[in-house]
């Protein structure tokens, strides 16, 4: 925005200002009761459906007040006025002239009064900025202007233009331009007929629609190609439009549009604007705000449209600006001499000295990613673009630019205001940054051991990042380095079907701007479930014998990718860790005892076996003695009785059918030690001494794979100081 400052100039003069200013509106109309009332003639016309524009003179006073002497003559104050009168309703207010070549010579200044209150503001400068940034381009009725001030609802309205020592410092055809974005434009016949409302197709809703339509045909005829035999590529989501409000959702007064857009080449820079609308609104009212820019760059200035391509409030909602599709390259009317090949966005708002807001500055930096990204662009680059000519650059000088660069980069013009301007650099970082702290969360359907994942044929790549999703483009899952998957912005997984064996599965991180982040794993596809080397092994062991037998059950399993666990249910349960072996337990005498193991790899494939077996107790009694044995009574002893041998040589033998066998036997600090034998082959010695008295403890085993007939023959050694032995009997399992 340029600022015509006469403030130190225009202080020496204010009291001779005001006699010509009383002058000028000796006879003012009346102040209007409420938007239907005006003075002069134009209740009528006040009485009409509202109109979008409402335009009024302004007339100058027919005054000259000297001031300070100057060498080689006199200089004069001059002004403009439109005297304070009721008005029909507008919230959006400016000045404009008739050749856009030109800038009033002084301080255009507009004061409103408020339709709900009655009340009138003080006096609000209209700040100016380039004549016309759209080099002509817009049509022969173009209008130079101020910016436009919005002012709220309000109903009546006084301004003055004030200059001192210009020779001729009003441009013809000055007057205020009031805009009424709920107006009706009253030089259109609005029962819409061929091409006025031809342009809201190119709204992001329909080109996100038609672009679910393309990749929903694309899809189809990959599953084609698939069925046929080939390998189907994956569908790559479209490029993600940034959410925003489109023309229709704002209202856009389509009717306006004469002419058809204009496109240009790649968009090599966006240009940052502000509106210097001002900053007293909220964003319910962001909506009446562009239409009333719509209408103030139509109505007022001349233009076939608004010469933003998009616009951004306080709380950061985007709205489409000019028609012609948001993904396209479309000429707007916004940087004079730099409008082809480049995009625009305007703030809403004045930020000379006001900072955009969080929400607003991320906006911004989404739409300077999408548009250069489009392009393969970088946000943090520089690019030189051709002048058409503005006050900066002659027309066919190279400006070399940043990617992201403000309107005063190439006109001289405050815009987009130090405030904004100062956060540029903060924009361009977050428009231009790779994909943040990109980094896998796991694999859904797989388990993960010693930093890889297992699975059995699918798998689903997890991952998290630090950027946000309106900043990216998609997310891509690759294979070996082969395509596989593919995601939009807001997804956080992607499934994809692996053959067996070992992959690195990467997932791409792709920014609107076009940069891509990395993150691999590794991930084992194993569909092939763990094989069992035998029957699970039921075996006694050493231990209490009562009214239940210790047990063993163990196992042998393989597997390619290793296990990750082991179940066992039935008479013994548990659940162990894959590199168990085995599980101790027991099972009660003469009852069949059932065991099932389960064994899962690490990629989730269950293989179970299982195996039954009963404890049988053959007592003393049922024993072949050889040699003196007596019997003795305890409670302590299986059945309440035993056998004593102190003789070496005395024998017990007992002959079963099974799969295992334990000795029973009795402990004590005196007791011997017994030779054992199996099949008549010798198996070893056993010493029976314990410090503390132990009944029925199995005290030795043995086991074989598959059920046979076998014998077992237990012989007191005889031991020197301590030959008795006590026997309890033999339990084996059948």
């Amino acid at each position: 925005m340029r600022r015509n400052r006469l403030t130190a100039h225009l202080a020496a003069t204010t009291g001779a200002l005001a006699v010509v200013l009383s002058g000028s509106m000796a006879a003012p109309h009346p102040p209007a009761a409420g938007p239907g009332a005006a003075a002069g003639g134009a209740a009528a016309a006040v009485r009409r459906p509202a109109s979008v524009l409402q335009t009024l003179p302004l007339i100058e006073a027919r005054a000259f007040v000297p001031v300070a002497a100057r060498p080689g003559g006199r200089s004069a104050t001059r002004v403009a006025v439109l005297p304070q009168r009721a008005t029909g309703p507008f919230s959006l207010v400016g000045v404009t002239w008739a050749d856009p070549r030109t800038t009033p010579a002084g301080t255009m200044e507009i004061r409103t009064r408020s339709a709900e209150t009655g009340d009138w503001t003080a006096w609000q400068p209209l700040e100016t900025d380039n004549p016309d940034a759209s080099a002509g381009a817009e049509g022969p009725a173009v209008r130079g202007a101020s910016d436009p001030l919005w002012v709220g609802p309000s109903d009546g309205v006084q301004a003055r233009v004030v200059a001192a020592g210009a020779a001729d410092p009003f441009p013809k055809g000055l007057r205020v331009d009031l805009i009424n974005p709920e107006g009706v434009d009253h030089r259109v016949d609005h029962q819409v007929g061929s091409g006025s409302l031809v342009l809201a197709g190119n709204s992001a809703r329909e080109e996100e629609k038609a672009g679910r339509e393309k990749r929903k045909r694309e899809g189809r005829k990959r599953a084609g190609k698939g069925r046929r035999g080939e390998r189907a590529a994956p569908v790559v989501p479209a490029r993600p439009v940034p959410r925003m409000v489109t023309r229709a959702g704002w209202r856009a007064d389509e009717s306006m549009v004469i002419e058809p857009p204009e496109y240009t080449g790649a968009v090599h820079v966006v240009f940052v604007h502000h509106t210097a609308s001002g900053n007293a609104y909220d964003c319910a009212q962001s909506a009446a705000i562009v239409r009333g820019i719509e209408a103030f760059h139509v109505r007022s200035k001349g233009w076939n449209d608004i010469g933003y391509n998009f616009l951004v409030d306080k709380c950061g909602r985007i709205f489409e600006g000019r028609a012609g599709g948001v993904h396209r390259s479309v000429l707007g009317a916004h940087t004079l001499g730099f409008n082809e090949n480049a995009s625009a966005v305007a703030v809403i708002g004045d930020h000379r000295s006001t900072a955009v807001s969080t929400a607003a500055r991320a906006a911004v930096a989404q739409l300077a990613a999408y548009k250069l990204g489009a392009w393969g662009n970088p946000p943090l680059g520089r690019a030189g673009l051709v002048s058409g000519g503005s006050d900066r650059y002659p027309k066919g000088r190279t400006a070399v630019l940043n990617r992201i660069s403000a309107h005063r980069d190439t006109g001289r013009t405050e815009c987009p205001g130090d405030s904004l301007y100062a956060q540029l650099p903060a924009i361009r970082a977050i428009a231009g940054a790779a994909p943040a702290r990109l980094r896998y969360r796991g694999v859904n359907g797989a388990r993960e051991y010693a930093g890889r994942y297992y699975t059995r044929s699918a798998a689903g790549p997890a991952w998290n990042l630090d950027t946000p999703s309106r900043m990216m483009d998609r997310f891509e899952v690759y294979v070996g380095g082969r395509l596989a998957a593919a995601a939009p912005s807001g997804h956080r997984q992607a499934g994809v079907r692996l053959t067996p064996g070992t992959h690195r599965v990467t997932v791409r991180a792709i920014h609107l701007s076009g940069r891509i982040t990395s993150t691999s794993a590794t991930v084992v596809a194993d569909p092939v479930a763990p094989r069992f080397t035998g029957t699970p092994l039921a075996s006694l062991r050493e231990g209490a014998v009562g009214r239940s037998a210790p047990v063993r059950v163990s196992w042998s399993v393989s597997d390619t990718s290793g296990l990750s666990a082991v179940e066992v249910s039935g008479s013994t349960t548990g659940t162990l860790p894959g590199t168990a072996v085995s599980l101790p337990g027991s099972a009660r005498l003469g009852d069949p005892a059932t065991w099932t193991v389960t064994a899962t790899d690490r990629a989730g494939n269950p293989a179970a076996d299982t195996v039954t077996r009963t404890p049988v107790l053959l007592t003393e009694a049922e024993a072949i003695r050889a040699g003196t044995w007596r019997t003795v009574r305890d409670q302590g002893h299986l059945g309440g009785e035993a056998v004593v041998a102190a003789t070496a040589g005395a024998s017990l033998s007992w002959t079963f059918t099974g799969t295992s066998a334990a000795l029973v036997a009795g402990r004590t600090a005196t007791s011997g030690r017994v030779r054992i034998y199996v099949d008549e082959e010798f198996q070893g010695v056993v010493d029976l001494r314990s410090a503390s008295p132990q009944h029925a403890r199995a005290v030795w085993t043995r086991t074989w794979r598959s059920a046979g007939a076998h014998t077992v023959r237990v012989q007191a050694e005889g031991t020197s100081g301590r030959p008795s032995v006590v026997l309890d009997g033999l339990v084996h399992l059948r």
